[in-house]
């Protein structure tokens, strides 16, 4: 018998379970998770359209911003419909094809999110510490060779992971105590030994995602060094206010991505599983929700320009 239990093979669906341990109180917490989905894709809409129409902000900060916008609207809806689904219809069965489609956007995503993140430090960089050299260093085919190279290393990465995941046989278990399928996860439900989707992982996160907070904090050591050599207290806070918006993007992403991705590895016997769970929900619609109205409170050309397409703001302003 024990041997029937065991036979491996390839699932045709799995079962994702939404919020493990909070089951009974799914519906109530769609609420909140609807309502800022639909604040995401509303201001990322708004900002998105809002630098694509106005030429003044065909500018390297706001193409990058662009980029980060397209790539919080596609983490959020390819995680927060599906999550919906379970919480109010308790339809948990997802194909093997489309849990592996859902966990490579997701990862492929987030990977490359970080690699734009890093380019718009480094459009700070320049912007503040060699500001003579700003347009011709960043023209606009070399921020695109930059965000495609964010894209590519972000493909090549993934479709490893992919490629890991493929390779194992499966069990009889499809249940996976999560609201979307993500790499471990899936992996866990493996009768081989998942020792090297473990250690892939790991590296993985950490030659990429660990390497861009280094690139980081180094851009901003000489941004911060570069400020306080400024003559005036005037000077300083124009520069530091140009980052602003930036940094609080940059602790949106990175905190509880890392706390997430830690605690799981390291501390998962002290936090609960549906903690675990809950932060990851939160982390791909929370942030995507948040980055507009950063930029929107922060920005004045942005701010402007918004409240100039509104109706009847853009004659009041006349």
């Amino acid at each position: 018998m024990a041997d029937v239990n065991h036979t491996a093979f390839r699932p045709g669906t799995f079962l994702l379970v939404g919020i493990p341990g909070l089951e009974k109180f799914h519906l109530w917490i769609s609420l909140p998770f609807f309502s800022m989905y639909i604040f995401a894709l509303l201001g990322n809409l708004v900002l998105l359209f809002t630098i694509v129409r106005e030429q003044s902000l065909h500018k390297p900060m706001y193409l990058f911003l662009s980029a980060l916008t397209v790539a919080d609207l596609l983490l959020s809806t390819t995680t927060v419909p599906r999550m919906l689904v379970i919480f109010w219809f308790r339809v948990r069965d997802i194909s093997f094809g489309a849990c592996l489609a859902q966990m490579f956007l997701v990862h492929f995503i987030f990977v490359a999110e970080s690699g734009i993140l890093v380019a718009m430090a480094f459009d700070r960089y320049v912007a503040i510490c060699n500001p003579l050299r700003y347009v011709t260093l960043l023209t606009h085919s070399v921020i695109w060779r930059i965000e495609l190279a964010a894209v590519v290393r972000s493909l090549c990465l993934i479709f490893t992971a992919l490629f890991l995941l493929l390779r194992l046989s499966y069990c009889r278990n499809r249940v996976i105590p999560h609201s979307y399928c993500e790499h471990m996860g899936v992996a866990r439900l493996a009768c081989t030994s998942i020792k090297v989707n473990v250690v892939y992982g790991l590296t993985a996160v950490l030659l990429s995602v660990g390497i861009d907070v280094v690139f980081i904090a180094v851009s901003y050591g000489l941004i911060l060094r570069a400020v306080f050599q400024l003559p005036s207290a005037g000077a300083r806070r124009k520069a530091m206010s140009t980052c602003t918006s930036h940094l609080c993007i940059i602790l949106l992403f990175y905190t509880p991505a890392f706390f997430s991705f830690f605690t799981h590895r390291f501390g998962g016997h002290s936090i609960p599983r549906h903690v675990h769970i809950l932060l990851a929900c939160l982390y791909v619609v929370v942030p995507p929700m948040l980055n507009p109205v950063i930029y929107g409170v922060n920005n004045k050309q942005i701010r402007e320009t918004v409240m100039s397409m509104l109706p009847g703001m853009g004659s009041q302003r006349n």
